[in-house]
């Protein structure tokens, strides 16, 4: 029986963080030097806290799977970052950053993780300030914010569109500096397959080179993941194509547990589907409804130029339910509210499946110089991807896959069920609940990384001054590798008709249709049954060209997709286990008259955190009980 610890600190909310710290052990500057960490990732998350961990005198070792950590995941964010700074002297503080995080996220993550999350904040934005990040400026100097959705205050720090491009330059020219200093290793075109487990503790990775096919032994002290989601898992998302959880799910197969997989983010304001043959989507950002309209027509079926639509015959449906905050509802209401209009026969375009996100007022009051100056690149890439010039007609959205709440089960030092490992950034759990709030994702990622990690870890490390370094010829290493090698033999041998990207296709399919944004148990149980039926075909069915030990770009899709049939069987489970509706886990059995979320406290406010129990084998839950001191549970409204 696994048992965990969560190690919430004690004492009044604002105080746990700095009292916590004040307790931790250290390890002095002379000692670091004899200490290796594994870093496994290079977005803002990874590469934040490799360069910090370099930095402070640690040998690291850090893996990404492209050619450069430049290219990793986190370029794509767009609209920005929060801190509670109040530049805009609109009531915001810290607490009030911890509040709308606890209730975007429907009261379903720690209290504890989230107000320090907010507390740290304020210390990200400085920091990449000082490394040079060109956040936008208002016209008397001071850093500008924009509002995103689920608040009232305007705390979004940003860089015209390019928010994450921006903090990850400024986050790899730290990086790039500890490379030079040789602090820091740098492992690029690598890609995570295995973890090693010596005597209960983390203490290495089996890497493929994506280049040679060759399998890498590396050894280290402890290791951190800093991989990022599983929103890939619907095949069709805003995400890169190579983002993918594998290297989670290793370590949850090693003993992590893996925790509310099924709270998968659904953003509103993607660039609907264009035709069957796309392999992904593309976000608009959300700071677009800080100025853009979403609406409908009012008449079903109206195929009208939406130019050609009057005022008085469009249906401006987030401001009519939701007046208090209108077009900046959170993202899981405001992708249920697109969806219930276009299932009501109110969509536009070709599919009926998208809603128009309109500038017209905007540009009409400040003028399309000020709109250019916010969001021109945004605007340039809708026009390049769909032919539409948004200055002089509306955009088209509708809801995508996105961002994973769900991840690996850490405590308050950020530390999984496994000694030694640990996970930042959206490869963990913690901070998010049930719906993660725009602009929380580089917040969270950079203060894991920065500002977290280097404190908790040392706690850890203190404890392995006299650990020599961990020799790559033991057995647990042999077995490591020798079960990857089987894997893949066994993936490439198969032999059959059908490539890794078709059967991803309808994986993705069967999980957005039947655990997407609204579930039912009926559903559920139909998605679980074809899931089953698919990866049946999968199994029989699947064609790699070429062997497993060169490069071979079919392999590393085979791989990941053979993880996301391993992790939608969880994502259904998990999801039939919550009866209850919270954030964007909608169960149509569980609502409220006029269609929102309805928690149900008394029985599921707790985290899910699953124990692998061997393959064919229904995952064990153990719950993580949520006990809210300083926030009221009470159902959310944005009315």
């Amino acid at each position: 029986m696994i048992k965990f610890d969560s190690k919430i600190p004690s004492g009044p909310l604002t105080e746990k963080w700095e009292t916590y710290k004040t307790g931790l052990k250290l390890v002095s500057p002379a000692n670091r030097k004899k200490l290796d960490v594994i870093v496994v990732g290079t977005g803002l998350a990874g590469a934040s806290a490799a360069s910090s961990l370099g930095e402070l005198g640690y040998n690291v070792k850090v893996f990404c799977f492209q050619d450069t950590p430049r290219r990793a995941h986190s370029v794509a964010a767009q609209g920005g970052t929060n801190a509670a700074k109040n530049y805009k002297n609109d009531g915001d503080s810290v607490y009030r950053l911890f509040l709308d995080t606890i209730k975007g996220g429907d009261y379903r993550s720690r209290e504890a993780n989230v107000y320090r999350a907010a507390e740290v904040s304020n210390k990200v934005i400085d920091h990449y300030t000082a490394l040079g990040v060109p956040f936008a400026h208002d016209y008397g100097g001071m850093l500008d914010t924009r509002s995103f959705g689920g608040v009232q205050v305007s705390r979004t720090f940003y860089a015209k569109g390019q928010t994450g491009q921006q903090c990850l330059l400024g986050s790899y020219s730290s990086l790039s500096r500890q490379v030079e200093k040789g602090t820091v290793t740098m492992y690029s075109r690598r890609e995570m397959i295995d973890l090693v487990v010596i005597d209960g503790q983390a203490r290495g990775i089996i890497a493929r080179n994506l280049i040679t096919g060759e399998l890498e032994r590396h050894s280290a002290h402890t290791v951190v993941l800093a991989t990022g989601g599983y929103g890939t898992v619907f095949y069709l998302s805003t995400l890169a194509l190579g983002s993918n959880p594998m290297a989670a799910w290793s370590a949850h197969k090693k003993g992590a547990l893996f925790a509310n997989p099924s709270f998968i983010q659904i953003h509103p304001t993607s660039v609907p589907v264009l035709n069957e043959y796309q392999s992904k989507l593309t976000l608009m950002s959300e700071s677009l409804r800080n100025d853009g309209r979403v609406w409908v027509p009012k008449a079903k079926d109206d195929n009208r130029h939406p130019n050609e639509i009057p005022e008085e015959e469009r249906d401006y449906y987030l401001e009519r339910q939701y007046p208090a905050y209108g077009n900046l509802v959170p993202r899981d209401v405001g992708s249920r509210a697109a969806k219930e209009r276009c299932d009501a026969g109110y969509g536009v375009g070709d599919t009926g499946l998208a809603v128009y996100l309109d500038f017209k007022d905007a540009i009409n009051k400040q003028g399309k110089a000020a709109i250019k100056d916010k969001y021109g690149n945004l605007f340039e890439m809708y026009e390049k991807i769909t032919g539409i010039i948004p200055y002089d007609e509306p955009m088209k959205i509708y809801p995508a896959g996105h961002y994973t709440m769900g991840g690996l089960w850490v405590d308050y030092n950020l530390m999984t069920t496994i000694p030694g490992l640990y996970a930042i950034g959206e490869s963990n759990f913690s901070d998010h609940g049930a719906n993660r709030l725009g602009a929380n994702s580089l917040m969270q990622c950079s203060g894991d990384g920065y500002f977290i990690l280097p404190y908790t870890i040392a706690d850890y490390l203190a404890d392995e001054i006299a650990t020599p370094r961990i020799p790559t010829d033991t057995a647990e290493f042999d077995k490591a590798e020798k079960d990857v090698k089987e894997r893949i033999d066994r993936l490439v041998n198969i032999k059959g008709s059908e490539t890794a990207t078709s059967f991803h296709r309808r994986l993705g399919k069967i999980l957005w249709d039947y655990c997407g944004m609204i579930r039912n148990e009926e559903g559920l149980l139909k998605g679980s049954q074809l899931l089953k039926e698919l990866e049946e075909e999968f199994y029989k069915e699947l064609a790699i060209p070429g062997t497993g030990y060169e490069l071979n770009q079919e392999l590393e899709k085979a791989l990941r997709v053979e993880t996301f049939f391993e992790i939608g069987h969880l994502m259904i489970q998990d999801a039939l286990n919550r009866k209850e509706s919270c954030g964007a886990h909608f169960r149509e059995e569980s609502q409220t008259e006029t269609g929102e979320t309805l928690r149900i406290d008394e029985e599921y406010a707790y985290v899910a955190a699953w124990e692998y129990k061997g393959p064919d084998k229904k995952h064990i839950m153990h719950k993580e009980d949520l006990n809210f001191e300083f926030v009221e549970l009470k159902q959310r409204s944005y009315k």
